[in-house]
This record gives C-alpha cells, structure tokens and sequence, in this order.
C-alpha cells in the first residue's frame, strides 16, 4: 500500500499555497468585493461567487476519535493534507464547484499504530449552487446546492462501489451590523449505504474588529437506519486582503464519533 513520504505530504499541503502566491502576484490591483466563503465551517452559505471569478477555498485538518471495545483502546485519526474547493460563478447567481481531498487515515491499539495506513485521494465532488433570493425583511437570504461524489476519481482506500449525491437549502439572516444567523436543511447519501442521511447546520456570527470574524456552530446528521450523529465546532476568520481569507477552527461532537477536530486554512478569490 503506498504511503506518502513526509517530503511528498509538505508538497501537497504547499501546492495549493503556491498556487495562491502566484495568482497574488499576477493579479490586477483593482478593487473588488470582500468575498464570502464557505469554509471553515459546516454551514454552506446561500451566496455564489461574482461571475467570471474563481475562488480557491483549501486548508488541512485532523480529527480523532478513541473508544475502548472488549478492553482494547482504540484510536482512529483522520489527517485532511490538502482539502481544496474551487468555486467558479459562471453567472451573476449560478456557480460551478469542484472539490478533491487528500487525506490520511491511521489506527493505533493501545498506543500501538497498525502498520495499515488509508491514504489517498477522496472521490471527487462536482456540483453547482444558486442563489434563489436576496434578503427581503424577514425572508432570508436563500440559496441551493447539489453535489456527485465520483467512485472513479478516488484513491484504492476510500473509493466506494456507488456515487454519492447530496443537497441542501441554505439560509442567512442578517441580525444586526455585526452579526448573522445561517442555516442549512437537506440530505445525503454515500458511503455504499442507500439509507438518506437527513443533515443540518445551525451558525451564529459575529464581526468583532476589522476584517476579524468568529463563529460557533451545531451540526450533524440524522441517518434513517442508524443513530444520529452531532457536533458542534467553532472559530475564526481573517480577512488579509479583500480576497484573500485565512481560518481556523475547533470542535468535537456532542455523540461518539469524535473527540477532536482541528482546522485551518486558506480562501482567495482570483478576480477575473
């Protein structure tokens, strides 16, 4: 099974950054929106990016979960190296989105790592948003998204026999100058299971200096067959330009299934 060099995983972390360093550098120095994004958290926002602009939303993660079964400690970590979303507005409300991870999965009983690591590449999203509706009064903004999880484009270890699809409407209410409520309602399907998994997004927030925002979050889905799964996370933005974003981020869940997950991350917005 190939496992990635820790000089290979640096090169894949980076990619994305150079690439971004580049486009700064090559880019016009006219003024163009502040952009929204839709990470770091969980909650996709109902805003697509301006037509003709590609936005590069990528970061890394890592997230754990231990559980002692028959005795055994076992700990289960997952490491997201490169997790990259490219969003293209192919008009003033319609945008065009790919998304591929590169990840690193590993167990370890009682303190002892397994030598069968799970690394690759995860199936490819492909999918598109619209923006339905602007804030009218008490109607929010709203906004839909779909997506394909594609078997073909993913490693040996996390490529699954069946497509997954998911949706989603999304919600935002601007509460006063400095704050939001978002929302999102919708389902998904995957993991080689035709069960729906029904899944929602609850987030607050707020604007707490220039270019410097914070965030918490509930979230988790609710699996027709099986127990519901729910986390909560929170964490921070930094506009550095007005296109370009940095994140971070910290959370858990409220069931079993994770007690860590770390975030952080980049967003920059090529204007057109």
């Amino acid at each position: 099974m190939y496992k990635p060099t820790n000089m290979n995983k640096l090169k894949l972390l980076m990619l994305p950054i150079i690439l971004i360093s580049i486009s700064l550098h090559a880019q016009d120095t006219e003024e163009i929106p502040d952009m929204v994004t839709d990470r770091p958290d969980a909650t996709e926002s109902p805003l697509t990016v301006p037509k003709g602009t590609l936005q590069i939303e990528t970061g890394a993660f890592y997230t754990s979960f231990e559980e002692t079964i028959l005795g055994e400690r076992i700990k289960q970590e997952v490491i997201g190296y490169n997790t990259t979303l490219l969003r293209y507005g192919l008009c003033d409300n319609f945008e065009f989105r790919l998304g591929w991870n590169f990840e690193e999965g590993k167990t370890s009983i009682n303190g002892t790592e397994l030598m069968d690591v799970s690394s690759g590449l995860s199936p490819l999203l492909a999918g598109m948003k619209v923006n339905i509706s602007q804030e009218k009064g008490w109607i929010p903004t709203i906004g839909l998204l779909g997506h394909l999880m594609l078997p073909f484009s993913a490693s040996k270890d996390y490529k699954p026999e069946t497509t997954g699809a998911d949706f989603r409407f999304s919600f935002a209410h601007t509460l006063s100058e400095n704050s939001s409520l978002s929302y999102n309602l919708g389902a998904q399907w995957g993991d080689d299971s035709p069960e729906i998994a029904y899944i929602y997004t609850l987030s607050y927030g707020i604007s707490v200096a220039q270019g410097l925002g914070i965030y918490a979050e509930l979230y988790g889905d609710l699996p027709e067959d099986s127990s519901a799964n729910h986390f909560w996370d929170a964490g921070l933005t930094y506009l550095i330009m007005h296109n370009l974003q940095a994140d971070a981020t910290v959370g858990t869940s409220l069931t079993d299934g994770q007690d860590l997950l770390l975030s952080a991350g980049l967003s920059y917005r090529i204007p057109n």
